[in-house]
């Protein structure tokens, strides 16, 4: 009779783990390099993904720098891109949500257990993604004479994360539909105006995240309505349920409608859209 294996038990650095410590990493720079390392080896097969390990829960998540200070979006005043200052306050505020990218995708992948091992490559592409768009804004916002930190940013995104720790369902709704897809609608008037300023290196910088955002977005939708799927529940019902249980931003047009389309959303979602955007023009 042949012994039966030994049960062996789950690695203490697989993939999962590795994104937890990139995530408490408080050097933006560090954290960018380790975020794209980690998901190279996992395209090079050097890596093992655990979905069933559940990790313990380390204080001070997510690892960043004193600077920038953190302020109420309301405080944070708007400059004219026609000036290089101007320029640079925008460029330092795509820098910070593209910080903030890096860290909300890494807790995807550690927080939340038994989930296909796809959702864990996928989350880890995205972050990696994101740490590249910084990596490009930090460098155009040198160019400028500033580095992140130099101007004051707000925590809206890391807000969303902290309410749906508990709920995978509502992060891959709230999120990535949600808050990333706003990015989507911004994309293009920002590109617009930086064109009409002559800074054609940054414009092209906002091509690069815009077709990038299309495919987290995508993303999104996909572990979105799998888990939909998964439950038996009609995908929009329960985004609406969820937006309003947690408080999620009201959407405003103008939409990027060709974006969105590209990135997943459903004709009858944005026939909803449209007509909010139609609803809005009205109310002026």
């Amino acid at each position: 009779m042949l012994a039966a294996d030994p049960v062996r038990p789950y690695p203490t650095h697989c993939v999962r783990s590795d994104a937890l410590a990139v995530l408490a990493e408080r050097v933006p720079a560090a954290k960018a390099a380790a975020t794209q390392a980690l998901y190279a080896r996992v395209l090079e097969g050097a890596a093992v993904v655990s979905p069933q390990l559940v990790l313990d829960e380390p204080p001070g998540l997510p690892g960043r720098p004193e600077r920038p200070e953190l302020v109420e979006p309301r405080k944070l005043g708007r400059r004219s891109m026609q000036s290089p200052e101007g320029r640079a306050v925008l460029l330092h505020a795509l820098a910070h949500i593209e910080f903030n990218a890096i860290n909300l995708a890494l807790d995807a992948v550690w927080r939340f257990s038994d989930m296909p091992e796809a959702f864990y490559v996928d989350w880890l592409k995205v972050a990696s993604e994101e740490a590249h768009h910084f990596s490009l804004l930090t460098v155009r916002l040198a160019a400028f004479g500033h580095a992140y930190g130099d101007f004051p940013a707000h925590d809206g995104l890391w807000d969303m994360c902290e309410r749906t720790r508990g709920d995978v369902l509502a992060r891959m709704a709230l999120v990535p539909r949600t808050l990333e897809a706003r990015g989507l609608d911004a994309s293009p008037p920002i590109r617009a105006r930086l064109q009409q300023a002559g800074d054609h290196t940054s414009a092209a910088i906002l091509d690069v995240i815009l077709r990038d955002e299309i495919g987290h977005v995508l993303i999104g939708n996909r572990w979105f309505r799998h888990l939909c799927d998964q439950m038996g529940a009609d995908a929009h019902q329960t985004y609406l349920r969820l937006s309003d249980e947690y408080r999620a931003p009201k959407l405003r047009g103008p939409f990027n409608f060709e974006a969105r389309r590209d990135a997943g959303f459903e004709e009858a979602e944005l026939a909803a859209l449209a007509g909010l955007e139609a609803q809005q023009r009205t109310e002026g």
